[in-house]
């Protein structure tokens, strides 16, 4: 299993890296001897490059430079903004550093403090609750879907308590949680709903843009990101007051009006590269979204005739999918009963760079030791913690951290052969699966 801190890794990996298919037709590598043991791997070529540059993208930033206007500023960063939020469909955008202070601020500007407890799914990376932890409040995790490995939002409202603060879906993989659920449940209990839609830029609920629906919508331009400047996020919401108290606290304090110090607060601020970079970068986001969209679907239309592979469901809702990982669950019985690991290594030899997704997050030892600690004893009680890890317990989210398989998102920015070649490799690991048990898992 992918560790949080091995992801970003594994995605750098794969980003370093036409012709119409018939599934009963084999390749015949499929016969040949797997490339794990010794034999030809099914590809050798990379897959496509990330980041994807051109000039436009060396001109802005050397606009910032000679301009000697680097912090925040006017120009590239209210252009950004403006134009992200005129994309996403909200009415302010707010560029930040990075998509762990837009969560993290958006929890501030809904009144998040200790004593509080904020929901989110244990399928996600760990970001998502350490922002939850730096406020001290108490995360409660929201069983899985496995079919779809997002939050399951039929357990949703069984989790609400009179201390719930804020609901934290995450748009896992780019696809969509189940919106209509949980903004009805958030509508019901008057909760405010912080849309994690760090990887799921140009990703649709109902046609429209995921990051738009909740009261915030916080996004991630990190490297690996289908929008990157290298770090650095975005808030998006269309309550005036949230985005008054985003502002303030990522000012460290400040008033977006009177430049007056009015509470307590940070410096989360972007720079004026980052803005100019991503101006120049969302140049070519529609287009990469398109492919990837049109990619995943053939990719999936191929993945799902071979028993044992079982892509991510999207919901009914999901009008979009933003593909920032194309994931599927991996059944080992229709693999001669070989574990995942020996999968993942033989997939990997065959050329196709592949990853075993998240750990379970509710079961990491650093937030056991958190809760352990004295600020969390005073705050919370030893009473109340001490049922904690049963209260939180994910059996769903347990299976799929064992079944789970990933594709980055610039494997899906490449030809049809591309995605024919994953499915060859796949069908070839099936054929002789049993001569896997020899390597090591």
């Amino acid at each position: 299993m992918l560790s949080n801190v091995s992801r970003r890794r594994f995605l750098a990996v794969s980003a370093a890296g036409g012709a119409g298919f018939d599934a009963s037709v084999r390749s015949s590598s499929s016969d040949g001897k797997l490339a794990v043991l010794g034999g030809t791997p099914v590809r050798a070529e990379k897959f496509p490059s990330w980041p994807v540059t051109d000039a436009m993208d060396e001109q802005n930033c050397l606009d910032v430079l000679r301009s000697g206007r680097w912090t925040r500023g006017q120009k590239y960063t209210a252009q950004f903004e403006q134009a992200y939020a005129e994309l996403m469909g909200a009415r302010y955008c707010l560029s930040i550093a990075n998509g762990t202070s837009a969560l993290y601020t958006s929890l501030f500007a809904v009144g998040v403090s200790p004593g509080d407890e904020v929901i989110l799914p244990p399928y996600t990376f760990v970001a998502t609750l350490n922002v939850i932890l730096l406020h001290y409040a108490l995360p409660v995790f929201v069983d899985s879907d496995r079919e779809t490995f997002q939050m399951d939002a039929r357990k949703l409202e069984a989790a609400i308590t009179p201390r719930t603060k804020a609901i934290v879906p995450v748009h896992i993989g780019g696809s969509a949680a189940e919106l209509d659920m949980v903004l009805a449940v958030g509508k019901k209990h008057n909760i405010p709903v912080i849309e994690d839609a760090c990887q799921a830029h140009l990703g649709e609920w109902r046609g429209r843009r995921l990051g738009s629906l909740g009261t915030t919508g916080c996004f991630s331009f990190q490297a690996s990101k289908n929008l990157n400047c290298g770090e650095g996020g975005a808030i998006l919401t269309s309550d005036e007051d949230v985005y008054g108290r985003c502002h303030s606290f990522h000012n460290n304090g400040r008033s977006r009006t009177t430049g007056a110090y009015v509470e307590n607060g940070g410096n989360l601020r972007t720079t004026q590269f980052q803005t100019a970079l991503l101006l120049s970068q969302m140049s070519r986001l529609q287009q990469q979204a398109k492919t990837r969209d049109q990619n995943g679907a053939y990719l999936t239309s191929m993945l799902k005739e071979i028993p044992g592979i079982v892509p991510a469901r999207m919901y009914g809702g999901c009008t979009r999918n933003a593909y920032h990982l194309y994931m599927f669950r991996y059944e080992k019985e229709r693999f001669a009963g070989t574990p995942r690991t020996p999968f993942l290594k033989a997939l990997a030899a065959e050329g196709i760079p592949c990853s075993g997704g998240y750990r379970p997050l509710n079961k990491e030892a650093f937030l056991k030791k958190m809760l352990q600690s004295p600020g969390y004893q005073r705050i919370y009680g030893r009473k109340e913690l001490a049922k904690w890890e049963e209260r939180n317990q994910c059996a769903e989210n347990d299976r799929l951290c064992e079944e789970a398989v990933w594709f980055g998102q610039t494997m899906l920015l490449g030809s049809r052969r591309d995605l024919e070649q994953i499915a060859e490799a796949i069908r070839k690991i099936q054929v002789q699966a049993a001569q896997l048990r020899t390597v090591g898992s």
